[in-house]
């Protein structure tokens, strides 16, 4: 540690060590998030080519860069995730650059930004890789380039030739998306502040050395204004003009600066602290602790500079809270919110700058002593770093969930027929929509689809009913919706329902199996659905039946039993069903929602042993009391289907559970 000083050979590695211990430490249970899938399944079944015609519609620029780094990365949730840790180091060595070259005088300053921006706490999208190395990170990397080259430009003898690359790099950064149009403000403010002399005489100089690449940000503006207005732009909708107001405006504004500019840097202590007894909120504070000690450390061995200047330290909180503002004028301009730890927080990519800058002129501003400062700078390193693992647990956990969805739904349904719709209202997970699951479903359900139609779809009822793809919930109305450059045709005819509640199973809700009463209690824009359900669509004797990708079997507990059962109960084995249910209790296993009970009641009572399904009907509902429909429904159908000679009896339990005549 004695060596790690200030010399430039060194930083590259501390560099190096945060970003691994910000975002590496929990790489290998990561995997793929929210778009992440249809990129993937499209880089793996339509070939990296298709990139370019599927950005046709919107950020055209994009595609370029999606094809250059799908021909480089397999769709591969671990290699994905280990590019980031290499696109997040060019990132940390392009800002240290970016800042020596604009405060050359100021070396100690230019590494504490560097270092407030790697493990920048308000974007928590990291680890939705795949996407967000395309759509942010490097475009970012590509302005922080043009802004070193900008600066370095000013030193030369012969400048030209830097200028030129920054304006290229400027184009790279603007170009491919509309996240980083405000911050080209953010060039100008720069260079306002290292330029010495008069206002005016600043100003001039600032506005003949911008000029430049202020034709660059016009020549953006035009290419985005016609796109949105008269082009085949088909993404966000600008809203900025109809709805904002100077209030809602000035609402948004202070919004963005205390959260980009304050609350983001200690939400971890909130985060954490509201949960300190999991293991999770420990390890997070233990590892804040640790590099904390380890950058006052490294801090302390490289002095505070002696230059300190209280209008420098003013001028960064400025140019901070301005670039805070210029960040957020995009998505605030889409009427787009600013939600931190969602994936809206995605937008504080564009506001790192200024975020960084404004808590760094607050820091320098407030505090003189070099002890002090160094021990502070090092605690919003380790606060950053903090906050980083414990995004990443996050995204473990959504990780862990996934393969639970995934393999549920394989050992419920081993086979789809083509042109399946999977109806549910929603499933019980944070970073994944309809569209996300549509991937992974054809990835596990066509392992050999080559260019066509897809051949399965999800939709989420919550959003789709009413609007083009889901016009209705009533039978045989034709289905048709667009999946980047391929398309699914089907129809309403085509469904199986399905849901899964939080803490709960997955299940396939059938009208044959009284589901509708059931389930009566849920979203009425699922239970409408039900009597669209078609089980006849899964493939009950598949070989080989399906197995979710990047994914092993996870071990064998409830839900494994349960989905297991209900697809025995499909095929009319209530042996088998009963057999799985025995098989569980002797292991320990047991319901997490009563209703789960109610696929093993039925098939008691079906092989006449009505004793045992009484018995479990007792017991759902002394679990949850709610589960009375399901309980009534069971045994309804279970009367239907009884011989003669039990008829009364099961009439007898009916009236014994309170159930009301069908």
């Amino acid at each position: 540690m004695m060596n790690l000083r200030l010399s430039k050979k060194y930083v590259p590695l501390i560099i190096a060590f945060t970003t691994l211990v910000a975002y590496g430490l929990l790489v290998p249970f990561t995997g793929f998030y929210w778009d992440d899938w249809p990129f993937a399944w499209s880089a793996r079944f339509l070939g990296p080519g298709d990139f370019n015609p599927s950005f046709a519609p919107f950020r055209p620029f994009l595609g370029p860069i999606f094809y250059f780094t799908t021909s480089l990365v397999p769709p591969i949730p671990l290699y994905w995730q280990i590019f980031a840790l290499v696109i997040r180091f060019i990132l940390g060595i392009s800002a240290w650059w970016m800042f020596s070259q604009a405060w050359q005088d100021r070396p100690r300053l230019a590494l504490v930004a560097t270092f407030f921006m790697l493990v920048f706490p308000g974007y928590s999208q990291h680890w939705v890789a795949f996407t967000h190395i395309n759509q942010e990170l490097i475009p970012f990397i590509f302005y922080l380039l043009s802004f070193g080259f900008t600066f370095k430009s000013l030193r030369a003898e012969r400048p030209t030739l830097y200028i030129i690359i920054a304006l290229l790099l400027q184009i790279c950064g603007i170009f491919p998306t509309e996240y980083f149009f405000g911050i080209e403000g953010l060039r100008f403010l720069l260079l306002f502040s290292v330029y010495e002399g008069k206002f005016f005489e600043r100003f001039n100089k600032t506005l003949k050395t911008w000029f430049p690449y202020l034709l660059i940000w016009i020549l953006n503006a035009a290419w985005l204004i016609y796109y949105y207005k008269f082009g085949a732009y088909a993404s966000y909708a600008i809203t900025a003009t109809q709805s904002i107001t100077s209030l809602t405006f000035l609402q948004s504004a202070l919004d963005a600066i205390w959260k980009a500019g304050l609350y983001v840097w200690f939400q971890v202590i909130i985060l954490t602290f509201t949960s300190l007894s999991m293991p999770t909120s420990l390890l997070t504070l233990g590892l804040a602790a640790a590099s904390f000690v380890f950058f006052v450390s490294y801090l302390k061995r490289n002095p505070q500079e002696n230059n300190r200047e209280t209008g420098f330290s003013t001028s960064l909180i400025i140019i901070g809270i301005l670039g805070i503002l210029l960040g957020r004028l995009p998505s605030l301009a889409a009427g787009l919110p600013l939600t931190l730890q969602s994936s809206y927080d995605r937008f504080m990519i564009s506001m790192m700058i200024g975020g960084s800058l404004f808590l760094l002129g607050v820091i320098e501003l407030l505090f003189n002593n070099s002890r002090i400062k160094t021990h502070i700078f090092a605690l919003i390193i380790a606060l950053g770093i903090g906050q980083q693992f414990f995004n990443a647990n996050i995204f473990r956990r959504d990780w862990e969930n996934q393969r639970n969805i995934y393999w549920q739904m394989a050992w419920r349904m081993p086979a789809l027929k083509p042109n399946t719709i999977l109806l549910t209202h929603q499933m019980p997970i944070d970073y994944e929509t309809d569209a996300s699951f549509t991937a992974p479903i054809n990835w596990t359900y066509a392992p050999n689809y080559t260019r066509s139609n897809i051949p399965f779809i999800m939709l989420y009822t919550e959003k789709r009913v009413g609007g083009g793809a889901l016009p209705a919930l009533e039978p045989n109305i034709p289905v048709t919706f667009n999946y980047r450059t391929v398309s699914f045709y089907g129809n309403t005819s085509q469904a199986v329902v399905i849901y899964m509640p939080k803490g709960g199973c997955l299940r396939v809700l059938d009208p044959s199996q009284g589901d509708m009463e059931t389930y009566s209690r849920l979203p009425t824009v699922l239970t409408d659905a039900i009597p669209l359900s078609n089980p006849s669509r899964i493939i009950t004797d598949a070989t080989p039946a399906a197995s979710p990708m990047f994914f092993q079997e996870p071990p064998h507990e409830w839900c494994y039993y349960f989905t297991k059962a209900e697809l025995a109960q499909q095929t009319g084995d209530h042996q088998k069903v009963i057999s799985l249910g025995s098989e569980a209790a002797a292991l320990g296993y047991h319901p997490t929602d009563s209703n789960e009970w109610l696929v093993f009641i039925k098939a008691y009572a079906l092989t006449g042993d009505l004793k045992t399904a009484k018995a479990l009907s007792d017991t759902a509902l002394k679990g949850d009391i709610r589960v009375r429909r399901g309980v009534c429904a069971a045994w309804r159908k279970i009367q239907n289907q009884s011989p003669l000679d039990t008829k009364n009896e099961v009439q007898q339990i009916l009236l014994t559970f309170e159930c009301k005549p069908q």
